[in-house]
């Protein structure tokens, strides 16, 4: 396939502002909206989300007008190309754009039985990331950024009850429960509802909010006129919550890469670090599997697994105030005359009957006699 047919997209100029990349395929390809309708009621009837059937046709969409025809008629040369394309144009094949263009063109070749081409198209491999996750400090500051009370409130029911983004676009005001201070999440991942706890401070914040807003049906309202499609509705668009946390999160000076989602993986993390069971944690954010909340034991600093570097006891025989047993000391080491005092080093064995400034050990290393004394007193000893 010549060159030409892969900068067709590059050339194409999308006229119609206010149309979504969808509407523009469904207006612009031949038998595009059939095609789209069709995945639709495929999608509903599978059981998965409204937002799964626009990502997937989202992408099917723009490779429709990359091609200026359906994406079904698309040979394999092609679909390969264009895979090849995108993974030049994005950071790499396991990018969010490529990953999903992908899983759109397996359900479609499913849904029209084209089981030859879904065998062709290329296995996606999962990155095993570690989440971001804001110091409480960070926390506080991204909490103190916003000026309108409105993202205050939002940026404290994701960080103060671990909401998707998503989550918090579909609260309405009698899901908040104040007496019992429980927020009820309604058709979360999986069409899965929990309820989970809302803080002293949050609900006040959600009282002075509710309290000056006008009588709506969604806690947090958007402005969809003059909106080209997507989720532009009545409720807080998701692109829109994304730039405030965004906006906030450089107000407040944190260099991280924060998103919405941050506030969820801080809101497990510092749980965790309080010392809640990851069972607790795993019922909180409605996860269905518990090995997808296992992944903050590896961010999660608390002291009874708190880790140090080796660097911080080679020489000074101390951690976090507990006195650990000298091994050897490095070649490339020489203490100075007169001998080096560290304290405290004690020998485990003996240090209840040792006195004060007698010599615990000697090392022979490279024919020279290294020398190390203490200062330790006979009622310091070891825990």
């Amino acid at each position: 396939m010549r060159h030409e047919t892969l900068t067709f997209a590059s050339k194409h100029i999308y006229h119609a502002k206010k149309r979504s990349i969808i509407q523009t395929a469904c207006a612009e390809v031949n038998g595009f909206s059939e095609l789209y309708h069709k995945l639709q009621r495929k999608v509903s009837l599978t059981g998965k989300s409204q937002s799964t059937s626009i990502n997937y046709a989202r992408h099917l969409a723009k490779a429709a007008i990359h091609f200026n025809a359906l994406p079904t008629a698309l040979d394999e040369e092609q679909v390969n190309a264009y895979l090849y394309y995108l993974q030049q144009t994005h950071k790499s094949a396991s990018d969010s754009y490529f990953k999903f263009t992908v899983y759109g063109f397996r359900f479609m070749y499913r849904m029209e039985g084209l089981e030859d081409q879904y065998l062709q198209l290329p296995s996606i491999k999962r990155e095993k990331k570690l989440p971001v996750v804001l110091s409480r400090e960070e926390t506080r500051r991204l909490l103190a950024a916003p000026k309108l009370l409105k993202h205050r409130v939002l940026f404290g029911l994701l960080y103060g009850c671990g909401l998707r983004c998503f989550e918090a676009r579909n609260i309405q005001l009698p899901d908040i429960d104040f007496d019992r201070k429980m927020l009820h999440v309604r058709q979360g991942k999986g069409k899965k509802d929990r309820y989970v706890p809302i803080g002293r401070a949050l609900c006040q914040w959600l009282n002075d909010y509710i309290g000056v807003k006008s009588n709506n049906v969604w806690l947090f309202n958007g402005r969809p006129n003059g909106r080209a499609g997507g989720d532009f509705d009545a409720r807080y668009s998701q692109r829109g919550i994304q730039w405030v946390v965004k906006h906030a999160a450089k107000q407040a000076g944190i260099v991280k890469n924060v998103s919405a989602h941050t506030l969820r993986h801080s809101f497990a993390t510092h749980l965790l670090e309080d010392g809640l069971d990851i069972v607790s944690i795993k019922e909180l954010l409605g996860h269905s599997r518990i090995e997808t909340t296992l992944i903050y034991l590896h961010v999660a600093h608390y002291d009874r697994v708190k880790t140090y570097s080796p660097l911080d006891t080679l020489y000074s025989g101390v951690v976090s105030g507990r006195a650990v047993r000298s091994t050897m000391i490095p070649h490339a080491i020489e203490l100075p005359s007169p001998p080096m005092r560290l304290n405290p080093v004690l020998d485990s064995e003996n240090a209840a009957a040792q006195t004060p400034c007698d010599c615990v050990a000697q090392w022979v290393c490279c024919n020279k006699t290294f020398t190390i004394y203490c200062e330790t007193t006979p009622t310091e000893q070891l825990p």
